[in-house]
């Protein structure tokens, strides 16, 4: 009778459904490392180390790899395709990718190396929509999804527009999702131009301790990111895993119990890890300059401040003159501009060509190359608002600062809540040395705008030139906390 009664114990025993566990075959990841794109003026140092550097890591940690370096657009989506084709019901799925990455329509955009962006429509055409990605794994089956992003920097195509915001935003994704961006939303690191990123030498340092569970693993890495940069870099972090799930799982017994790390220092006053999202940015105008700040163009009017009187004479800071910079020969091999230089001579009347040259020739510098492609745009349409801005913010920087009142106010008379011309305005009155006129533009930008770094800047040097200094003080400060490159880019204005 025992032996039957075990007989039939371990019976029923081997008849109860057990969970389901994922084997070493269940993980899959695609690692990309982008770093020679044309825009750039130079190709970064960091992804491609980076990737190798954590595919290696995780076909240790049991994943099917797929790397990808220097992708193109079709081969992008030709390894999500590959990736896509893997999943099986409750499989682990991992995106990791370094290069550049830019937000549009509250979406985020992984970007391929050949992609050509002047206009928001560029960006759904050329990037990777990573919110489409992992949907896109979800649906097929995958019960884990992680996505580790190292793309935010500051880049080409947001410098080429007056009108973009910088870094990436909140990703909406489906239960059982894990992502991570290496700065706050929003926000971009300056590349160090070392052999790795911050934020990857972190990661691989944390992945490799065993049997920590995956948000452990982030969290560490976020604590190891934002002390080693003194609170200058906080990575993001969003979670809605549903089950435990680890790099490197655990001979066995339970996980360690790791000493907390010490607190980080307190960041710059303003940024916090998690601001909330922009308000939802309409179609982006056509591309402006690529030293800009970025500014989503405006949803809502705002109310104007009167038109400034005459400007006084120019800042006496050092700024670039008509003169300088590169000259057209010197350019007329670069790829973009050859391209365009062929389509106006095909057609001189080609308004968009006409235009997006004069946005590189400013890019590069060439400002009076710039300013007569403007000059030829407006010709063709006096009533182009984004040419009447960016020759305001063209004229502005080279000192020409009547001219570059009347541009900006002629555009804002077109277009009355035209956030980038509300700007371009506060920085021609800020070089006027018309503080109380640069603070009201720059106050009815942050009105539509309140994340637009160069405004927040302006006015914080603004409201110091004005008497108020601690007021301007938290102005520069928290506009720094949100683009460390801020500083450069008004003093290659002639502004400090």
């Amino acid at each position: 009778m025992k032996i039957c009664f075990l007989f039939v114990l371990s019976l029923l025993v081997s008849l109860i459904p057990t969970a389901p566990s994922l084997a070493a075959g269940d993980r899959f990841a695609l690692v990309i490392g982008n770093a020679k794109y044309p825009d750039a003026d130079t190709p970064l140092k960091e992804p491609l180390n980076d990737a190798r550097d954590i595919a290696d890591e995780l076909k240790r940690d049991g994943f099917s790899v797929e790397t990808g370096e220097n992708l193109t657009g079709d081969g992008m989506r030709r390894a999500f395709d590959k990736l896509y084709g893997k999943i099986k019901p409750g499989s682990v799925a991992l995106v990791f990718f370094s290069g550049f990455g830019i937000q549009s329509a509250r979406q985020s955009y992984l970007l391929p190396v050949d992609a050509q962006i002047w206009t928001e429509s560029d960006v759904r055409r050329d990037g990777i929509s990573l919110e489409t990605v992992l949907g896109e794994l979800n649906t097929r089956g995958a019960g884990v999804k992680i996505a580790l992003v190292d793309a935010s920097r500051r880049n080409p195509f947001e410098r080429r527009f007056r009108s973009f915001s910088a870094g990436l935003t909140p990703v909406i994704a489906p239960n059982g999702t894990l992502v991570m961006y290496s700065a706050a939303l929003a926000s971009v690191v300056s590349d160090a131009g070392g052999e790795h990123s911050l934020f990857v030498q972190e990661l691989l340092k944390e992945i490799r301790v065993p049997d920590l569970m995956a948000e452990e693993t982030l969290n560490r890495t976020k604590m190891g990111v934002t002390r080693a940069s003194r609170g200058e870099q906080v990575p993001w972090i969003s979670s809605s895993l549903a089950e435990d799930f680890s790099f490197i799982p655990g001979a066995g017994g339970s996980r360690p119990t790791p000493p907390p790390p010490s607190p980080p220092p307190a960041p710059p006053p303003v940024v916090a890890n998690n601001p909330p999202p922009p308000a939802p940015p309409p179609v982006l105008p056509k591309p402006a300059d690529t030293t800009a700040a970025p500014s989503p163009k405006p949803q809502v009017d705002a109310a104007l401040p009167p038109a400034p009187p005459p400007v006084k004479p120019a800042d006496p800071v050092t700024a670039p003159s008509m003169d300088s910079g590169p000259s057209a020969a010197s350019l007329a091999e670069d790829p973009t501009i050859k391209g365009l230089t062929a389509k106006i001579a095909a057609n001189p009347d080609d308004v968009n060509a006409l235009y997006r040259r004069g946005q590189v020739y400013a890019s590069k510098g060439a400002y009076n190359l710039a300013i007569k492609d403007f000059d030829e745009t407006l010709r063709i349409n006096p009533k182009d608002v984004e040419a009447l801005n960016n020759r305001c913010w063209t004229r502005t920087v080279v000192g020409d600062l009547q001219g570059a009142l009347k541009d900006c106010n002629e555009a804002l008379r077109l277009r009355p809540n035209f956030v980038d011309a509300l700007d371009s305005r506060g920085l021609v009155n800020l070089k006027s040395g018309a503080a109380k006129n640069a603070i009201a533009d720059f106050d009815a930008a942050l009105r539509i705008n309140p994340r637009l770094t160069s405004s927040l800047f302006g006015r914080g040097i603004a409201k110091q030139r004005n008497g108020s200094a601690q007021e301007g003080a938290l102005d520069i400060a928290n506009a720094k906390a949100m683009d460390p490159n801020i500083v450069q880019e008004f003093a290659s204005y002639g502004v400090r």
